[in-house]
């Protein structure tokens, strides 16, 4: 085996996430230099884990991308084996479909995502949620535990762990509650002025921690409040 095939390799299998994420975007982007053998080491990482039952993070929805982005048939293959559904097993006790945010966030198309979470979370809430189009704040205790925690594990795999409700909360939580504060570190508010929707705000990996989903952040902060004060956490 090529010797830098097999230096990623071992940073694969290290178990040191620091060191997964580099490793698995290489492999699947190695058409040029190894062809479809780094997606044969990726191949191998998939099983392992399953094998092991290890919980599904961000490592299995970063995988999950990278193949998507793969022009090789052995990437559709992989998709079709282990990710035919995604990363994720989604549970609603509404039995509610959030297929369309999985397939969006593999695609990491953001910002559909974003849009299709809002419409979610109202159908989540209940019937006058959703026919108002928006979450008011007295009814997010009406999404099921189930619900929030699915759509949140949404975000946070398929964003290297940078998106979701629970990281926006122990971002807020660290700042003593302070909205000010927090609308800052996200990148929700700059020079005094709240960033506008749409375009002013960053729809890829690229942006600040915490930056998405945006939950209505729009209407203010009592429906994040809410969000962050349920007992999803």
């Amino acid at each position: 085996m090529d010797t830098k095939l097999t230096a990623l390799k071992d940073k694969l299998f290290s178990g040191k996430e620091a060191n997964q994420l580099p490793a698995i975007a290489e492999l699947a982007n190695l058409e040029a230099d190894f062809g479809e053998e780094g997606l044969q080491i990726l191949d191998e990482f998939i099983q392992a884990r399953k094998a092991a039952n290890t919980e599904v993070t961000w490592i299995d929805g970063k995988i999950h991308q990278v193949l998507l982005q793969s022009n090789l048939p052995k990437a559709t293959e992989l998709v079709q084996s282990y990710y035919a559904n995604g990363a994720v097993t989604l549970k609603s006790e509404k039995a509610i479909d959030y297929q369309p945010i999985q397939i969006l966030l593999a695609k990491q198309e953001f910002e559909e995502a974003d849009r299709i979470t809002s419409k979610k979370l109202c159908e989540a809430a209940g019937a006058d949620a959703l026919a108002r189009g928006w979450l008011y704040f007295t009814e997010a205790k009406s999404i099921p535990i189930s619900d929030l925690q699915t759509i949140n594990q949404l975000w946070l795999v398929y964003s290297e762990g940078k998106f979701g409700f629970s990281v926006q909360r122990k971002i807020w939580l660290s700042l003593g509650k302070g909205w000010e504060k927090f609308w800052l570190k996200i990148g929700w508010k700059k020079d005094g002025s709240f960033t506008r929707y749409p375009k002013e705000f960053i729809w890829s990996l690229d942006a600040p921690r915490g930056h998405l989903p945006l939950s209505n952040q729009l209407r203010g902060n009592k429906t994040m409040q809410a969000i962050f004060s349920h007992p999803a956490w």
